[in-house]
């Protein structure tokens, strides 16, 4: 019997918090950070490539990719510090090099840039060195190592002269400093008095000249490292000529107020035409250069709201993190901090002279918080999932589209689907509720005064729903919507549910240690395993249905059947939060409590023995097989929902012996039908 294992296929979801999370690779291809890995996404044909964070690593802390488009650096956080140089040009993106900081022991590097050659390497690290590092990387030799800042007035950014591998620039709280490299040593070359000056973000004009954007919304210039100019509202403008002219010019002490009316300045780059900054919050304005030292701002472009939110705070108030511009200069795309990524066509913004343009998704719209539910349903290829960003969401596993998105009041806790995929059960911190899947939205038909209802899910025949409330799980008729039964015996809270495939029997795990076995049709324990010692988070009945498998805090993963444990898979260390079992029985896949996916042969083995999976960054919790086991789906706290392929040693898919027959119909309103 040959291994069976799981291999990232397509995410969806933005890893916030790492600096510089979106670079283009080529114009159709970007990367960005996403789960537990980096990932390179094209967006036209909608593949992806993975290139996973490494074992021991405590997450990204930052993203660089050379001038060249070539390599990747990327930087992780461990107890040893590393960066990662990786060719893109290697179909896996081939690992090149692995940079430290010598002897020195640094826990992050919070960011990173290659010289204009892509030859040489420079890293930031955190609190308390603060130390520059200068790399010759492809020798992996450290030239020159320099204290640059202290805890105090921390660094936000660093770069290179796009014109002079020698030339580095450094700027954050109170600093903004320029380093010449010679014979060995990065020797300051200018000393701005900044100590007032909070600078977030900073870009090269020319060979010369930095624009650096602070938090107050100022754009100060250097020139020679001597920060002595800012770019202004331009005179010409006030006299009526252009109200979208900048000028750079001279500051005085005066006019130290007087600058352009921006929000904080959170991030810029240079392109052939000028510059690109963000001007505040869901905004991106495009700079061209008339002349030395006049700019006219040609474009604003701003971010929606979203038509299917009700939220608050709205899209449009989103701020930006990372700018980035393709090679060829046809596309800007951004991320955002709510862990968005929005793009749009400059060739269209230059046709479109009038009017306010606007960003569309570059993918497709993520969620931005916790994944709390997951389910799907043997009649269409969709993935529900419910999340505490407030919204539903229905995707499509086989076109990797989002079918439906909408927003409410409350945080969704669980979501259920209907076999035939027309009809979704989602508990609110409020109600269960009850809701249609129409063509273009998602409307409620019946309410159920269950309260935080953090599990729920349809019978395989779709006749039935269990929905839990506390330590009681409630069964309803679909089709009356009376409450047939109610099964009580937990004096915990019930974590997991799951149908037998006759819809005949239920198990359960819960907080109180117990896994129960359930009639479900005189809603009678048939019967029990209690270990008081385990705080249960997973359950599920085997692939034939004579077993039950269950995962707990103990970190151990057991198969009960008639009130005996019949086997155990020791524990390492991590704890398994959830678990499921292929249709074909040959492997259990486990999602653990650092993000990583288990695949664990079965009949169960004796010992610690499975694959690990490089999946999520924070703990997985919910887990799915599609009913023709090609695919394992996943979500975590970190907002992602990841499609994993199902694959044997040869990289094979699985037989599957299920025909799936997916429908193509869909719910409209009369009303909708009406107006079409």
């Amino acid at each position: 019997m040959t291994t069976v294992l799981s291999q990232s296929h397509f995410i969806f979801g933005l890893r916030k918090g790492v600096t510089n999370n979106l670079c283009f690779v080529d114009e159709q291809t970007v990367v960005f950070p996403s789960g537990n890995s980096c990932v390179i996404h094209n967006t036209t044909q909608r593949w992806q490539r993975f290139i996973p964070g490494s074992e021991n690593s405590l997450g990204l802390r930052a993203l660089a990719l050379g001038p060249n488009r070539r390599y990747l650096a990327v930087s992780e956080k461990a107890e040893k510090a590393s960066i990662t140089v990786f060719d893109l040009h290697h179909e896996q993106g081939r690992k090149r090099k692995v940079l430290t900081a010598g002897d020195l022991l640094v826990q992050e590097f919070l960011c990173m840039a290659f010289s204009p050659d892509s030859k040489y390497l420079i890293g930031q690290t955190g609190a308390p060195e603060w130390m520059l590092i200068f790399w010759f990387w492809e020798k992996n030799k450290v030239l020159a190592t320099l204290k640059t800042t202290t805890s105090n007035n921390p660094i936000s950014q660093i770069s290179f002269s796009p014109h002079n591998n020698m030339q580095v620039c450094v700027s954050g709280n109170g600093v903004f400093k320029m380093f010449r490299y010679s014979e060995g040593v990065l020797k300051q070359s200018s000393i701005a008095k900044v100590e007032m000056i909070n600078f977030l973000c900073h870009t090269w004009l020319s060979e010369d000249r930095v624009v650096a954007g602070t938090d107050t919304g100022r754009l100060l210039v250097s020139e020679s490292g001597d920060l002595r100019k800012e770019i202004k509202m331009s005179s010409k403008a006030v006299q009526g000529q252009d109200d979208r002219l900048l000028e750079v010019r001279r500051i005085k002490d005066t006019d130290a107020n007087e600058g352009v009316s921006f929000g904080r300045i959170t991030a810029i780059l240079s392109y052939s035409k000028g510059f690109v900054c963000s001007t505040g919050l869901g905004t991106v304005c495009l700079f061209e250069k008339l002349e030395e030292d006049v700019y006219r701002k040609s474009r604003e472009i701003r971010i929606l709201p979203d038509p299917a939110s009700s939220d608050f705070p709205p899209a449009q108030c989103q701020e930006i993190d990372t700018i980035c511009i393709s090679p060829a200069e046809e596309t800007l795309a951004i991320s955002t901090d709510r862990g968005q990524l929005y793009s749009m066509n400059l060739s269209s913004a230059d046709t479109k002279r009038d009017g306010p343009l606007h960003f569309e998704f570059l993918s497709q719209p993520f969620h931005s918080n916790s994944i709390t539910g997951l389910s799907i349903c043997i009649r269409k290829p969709f993935m529900a999932t419910s999340s505490l960003d407030r919204s539903v969401r229905i995707w499509n596993y086989e076109t990797k589209e989002l079918e439906l998105n909408k927003e409410f009041q409350e945080e969704a806790f669980s979501v259920a689907l209907h076999p035939t995929g027309l009809f979704i059960l989602v508990g609110f911190s409020d109600k269960l509720r009850l809701m249609n899947l129409f063509i273009d939205d998602i409307r409620t038909f019946k309410e159920f005064t269950l309260r935080g209802c953090r599990e729920c899910a349809f019978s395989h025949g779709g006749h039935m729903f269990a929905a839990v409330n506390g330590n009681v799980i409630h069964i309803y008729s679909f089709t009356s919507f009376e409450n047939i039964l109610n099964l009580k015996g937990h004096n915990g809270k019930v974590r997991t549910i799951d149908w037998s495939l006759d819809d005949n029997r239920l198990a359960s795990c819960g907080t109180d240690g117990a896994v129960y076995e359930w009639n479900t049709q005189t809603g009678k324990r048939e019967s029990e395993s209690v270990l008081k010692s385990c705080s249960y988070t997973g359950v599920a009945f085997s692939s034939d249905f004579k077993t039950i498998l269950a995962v707990g805090t103990d970190l151990t993963l057991r198969e009960i059947q008639d009130f005996q444990v019949l086997r155990e898979v020791p524990a390492d260390g991590i704890a398994h939060t959830v678990l499921a079992v292929s249709h074909s029985g040959r492997v259990v896949f486990t999602g653990t409590s650092a993000g990583t996916i288990r695949a664990i042969k079965y009949p169960l083995p004796i010992q610690k023995e499975w694959i690990t999976q490089q999946a999520h960054c924070g703990l997985v919790t919910r887990m799915v097989i599609t009913y023709d086991d090609q695919f394992l789906l996943t979500v975590s706290e970190d907002g992602c929902l990841l499609i994993s392929k199902i694959i044997d040693k040869e990289g094979r898919g699985l037989k599957s012996n299920r025909q799936i027959v997916h429908t193509e119909e869909i719910l409209v309103t009369k009303a909708d039908l009406d107006e079409k």
